[in-house]
């Protein structure tokens, strides 16, 4: 597959699964909106019936206290007898008006005549039977408006003087905080809140015992006697701790789905790279089938024409030619056997438990005899390999073979990669710390791009030559030397300036006696 198609793909199913996800986060944001609004209205529903039945409370216990307290003034028996003489000597009333009133309400109008009904019309000579109908209803309507206006005169009074007290001494704190409980629980709403009472310019008169600020931010208020005077209303207000909790509930069911969309957007990113690393691995593959075909042909060739030259009978063999034959037979031999194994080192690098023979060795005199065993080759392109000894302690416990092919690969691409027709130097140097022991392997060749840097160690990766065939390998080698550090359980670093050479750094741990 294209890597177009696949980048096709993958665009339209990221695209795909963000817009699901954007759609499920924007419902789940919606529906906590809604919650939260059928919330609000819920409860200041329920505050203002609240606020109503303290006021409708408030009145009842007032309209008690007052019949109370004319039942504890009733007069006694000799008073009311008294009371009744006075009235007996009294004159009546003209146009039979005491047949209109009781002793009570005669009294009262004795004493208040601003209160005497104006619509009495008592007639003497009313005979007829429509008449004296008339003059009942009339007679009736006046005491519906003499006692109306008598009850309005008493309520006003009591609301009045009701609204004189201090609003602490107005409002029974334990009934409304029922109030409170059953008017939530009648509009659904059965979470633990918090409630304070406050002046109209903001003074705590009261708050529940378990009062906590925790959830003030969202709170509400209503206020109390509101057809009072500015100055004697109150405020309750209301807040409650697990608002969020509550009205997260209501969209918790939403969670997996979210959760499992992102699984699949994940999963999708990983197939994606996934797909992308298989590819570039299957395009590496491919180039290094492409070079090691080519690196093998060379020898098979040499091989297949050395021999078709010793079975020509034509050709006059000399002991010279055929000595020069089998040695072209025998060197191509040996590069066959090399580059056989080195795709072998790989199938080490492939397994999971590689088998190391590891025994004490010391690091110094590993770099001197390397060092010295390379020196010819190094030397024929009019270089020099220099060594800084200065590890005091170089004991490593290693497997001396593969740490030995591990410096030799490093040194064979520092030949490999060195500038054409100029000399290469080669600086070996090792030190310790503490902790750690190091060998650097520097050289003055071509260097390494910044962007191969990072992928050098990668399996079958070859810097690029352009079309030239002069650097033998399978890029194997730096992948093989990767591998052994890290089971040695040490770290290589590189640094390299394209054009001025590269620095390998390998860091060992150091053995403690």
């Amino acid at each position: 597959m294209k890597k177009k198609t696949i980048w096709t793909i993958a665009i339209i199913m990221g695209i795909s699964f963000l817009a699901l996800l954007l759609l499920q986060l924007n419902y789940i944001e919606e529906m906590a909106e809604m919650k939260k609004e059928q919330f609000d209205e819920s409860v200041n529903r329920a505050l203002y019936h609240a606020s109503r039945n303290m006021e409708l409370n408030e009145t009842l216990r007032f309209l008690e206290q007052d019949i109370n307290k004319k039942e504890l003034k009733k007069t006694t028996k000799k008073d009311r007898e008294k009371k009744e003489k006075e009235d007996a000597h009294q004159a009546p009333l003209p146009n039979n008006e005491s047949n209109a009133f009781t002793s009570f309400e005669s009294k009262l109008l004795k004493n208040n005549p601003s209160l005497t009904p104006k619509a009495i019309i008592v007639r003497n000579d009313s005979g007829a039977l429509s008449t004296t109908r008339k003059q009942m209803q009339e007679v009736v309507k006046n005491r519906y408006i003499y006692q109306k206006a008598l009850l309005e005169r008493v309520v006003y009074n009591i609301l009045y003087s009701a609204s004189e007290k201090p609003l602490k001494d107005r409002i029974n704190f334990k009934l409304l905080d029922q109030d409170l409980k059953a008017e939530m629980m009648n509009n659904g709403i059965d979470i633990p809140y918090h409630f304070s009472v406050l002046t109209q310019d903001g003074r705590e008169v009261y708050h529940c015992p378990d009062y906590v600020e925790d959830g003030e931010e969202n709170s509400y208020s209503q206020v109390l006697f509101r057809n009072d005077p500015p100055n004697k209303m109150g405020i309750v207000r209301v807040h409650f701790p697990d608002m969020n909790s509550y009205i997260f509930s209501s969209v918790r069911f939403m969670i997996p789905s979210i959760i499992f969309t992102i699984v699949l957007l994940v999963t999708f990113v990983f197939t994606i790279v996934i797909i992308f690393r298989q590819k570039k691995y299957s395009e590496i593959k491919n180039d290094f089938i492409n070079n090691m075909t080519h690196e093998l042909k060379t020898p098979i060739a040499s091989i297949s024409l050395a021999a078709q030259m010793m079975n020509d009978k034509s050709l006059t063999k000399t002991p010279k030619m055929i000595e020069h034959l089998g040695g072209v037979v025998n060197d191509e031999t040996k590069r066959l056997r090399f580059l056989v194994e080195k795709v072998l080192q790989m199938s080490m690098y492939d397994q999971k438990k590689a088998v190391l023979k590891k025994k004490f060795t010391d690091l110094n005199e590993m770099v001197e005899t390397i060092a010295h065993s390379f020196t010819l080759r190094v030397e024929h392109t009019g270089g020099k390999v220099y060594t800084e000894i200065e590890a005091i302690d170089s004991k490593m416990y290693v497997d001396e073979m593969h740490f030995q092919n591990v410096i030799f690969n490093l040194l064979d691409n520092a030949v490999k990669y060195a500038k054409p027709d100029q000399p290469l130097n080669v600086y070996l140097k090792t030190w310790n710390t503490n902790d750690h022991l190091y060998l650097t392997i520097q050289d003055t060749g071509q260097g390494i791009k910044k962007d191969n840097l990072k992928k050098i160690f990668d399996k079958f990766y070859r810097v690029h030559t352009g079309n030239r065939h002069d650097v033998k390998g399978f890029g194997l080698g730096l992948a093989y030397v990767k591998r052994m550090v890290d089971l040695h359980e040490g770290e290589i670093k590189v640094e390299s300036e394209f054009g001025k050479g590269t620095k390998f750094t390998i860091i060992l741990p150091v053995i403690l006696d």
